[in-house]
């Protein structure tokens, strides 16, 4: 018996990388999975190689599973509908979607191009809306699903370079929590994950000039396979996860780590309010003990930002 028995999963993006190793492995957990990829470039150029979704749904089939290939964008609403649609008419239902879809145009805040800046966000932050937007309301109506979604250390912690992808990434964290909230008494459970692991994507980021550095890196990467990731999410879309709601994972490799919402820190209260003066002089001081420490820019995240 495996954990997803029953089950009908929509994996989008999943054609390579930290997706494709999930759809494998809720397949080879009884899942039936409907594996997309539009067959885009990792900055989401070209599209409409139908190999990388085929080649998972061929090699799920050879293991003894259930799958078909999808190639729409889920920058699409249309394309969304269509991918529930097909699942609904394959396997005669949905019951999980797990959202790793991305692309990267990383540049320095200054240099990029309003193109950059909204093919991000539409590849992570619509294309979670899209999605979960249109499985919804079959998982309400059925009183059961589970949505997890992809975000990453670049949302919740910063990293030069990514303005796009970090804001797209922190505004899912907002996304699950919201959904977590709202979808909570229709049986079905929102969270999200934030994946560091060897895969196209994290390749993509240069490799630090500095030896050591790029060593360390190597050693990450290394050590934090894309397949690593998949046990986490094959148990937040089985039925045993029931009890895990609004919650924001990072795995990498074997480390598995709960992130917290976040909450105040430090308040000062000024009697009559606050004047630019005694902001200056009483409450910035007061308060800098508490201020995010931004550390050294060049190395928050060498090489291991990525979902």
């Amino acid at each position: 018996m495996g954990m997803m028995d029953g089950k009908v999963a929509i994996c989008t993006g999943s054609g390579r990388g930290v997706g494709a190793e999930v759809a494998k492995l809720m397949a080879a957990n009884g899942a039936k999975v409907v594996v997309n990829d539009p067959g885009v470039g990792g900055g989401g150029e070209g599209g409409g190689d139908q190999a990388p979704a085929q080649q998972i749904v061929d090699e799920i089939k050879a293991a003894g599973g259930e799958a078909v290939a999808n190639f729409g964008s889920v920058t699409s609403f249309e394309d969304c509908l269509d991918m529930v649609s097909q699942a609904r008419d394959e396997f005669g239902g949905l019951h999980a979607v797990f959202n790793p879809a991305g692309i990267l145009r990383d540049r320095m805040f200054h240099r990029m191009s309003p193109e950059d800046w909204q093919d991000v966000i539409d590849v992570h932050l619509t294309g979670h809306f899209n999605v979960n937007r249109a499985a919804i309301n079959l998982f309400r109506e059925q009183e059961y699903g589970r949505i997890i979604m992809v975000s990453s250390t670049s949302g919740v912690l910063g990293n030069v370079g990514q303005a796009n992808y970090g804001a797209a990434k922190m505004g899912i964290v907002a996304l699950t929590r919201i959904l977590a909230m709202e979808s909570a008494s229709k049986g079905i459970t929102v969270n999200a994950i934030l994946p560091s692991a060897d895969t196209r994507m994290t390749r993509s980021v240069p490799t630090p000039k500095d030896p050591a550095a790029a060593a360390a890196r190597e050693e990450r990467l290394r050590r934090s396979p894309a397949d690593a990731i998949a046990p986490l999410c094959v148990f937040l879309a089985s039925e045993k996860s029931d009890y895990v709601n609004g919650q924001v994972f990072h795995q990498r490799g074997a480390e598995l780590t709960l992130y917290g919402a976040m909450r105040p820190v430090r308040m000062v209260h000024q009697n009559g309010g606050w004047t630019v003066d005694t902001i200056a002089e009483n409450a910035m001081p007061a308060l800098q003990t508490g201020f995010v420490d931004l550390g050294d820019s060049r190395n928050m995240h060498p090489g291991m930002p990525l979902a």
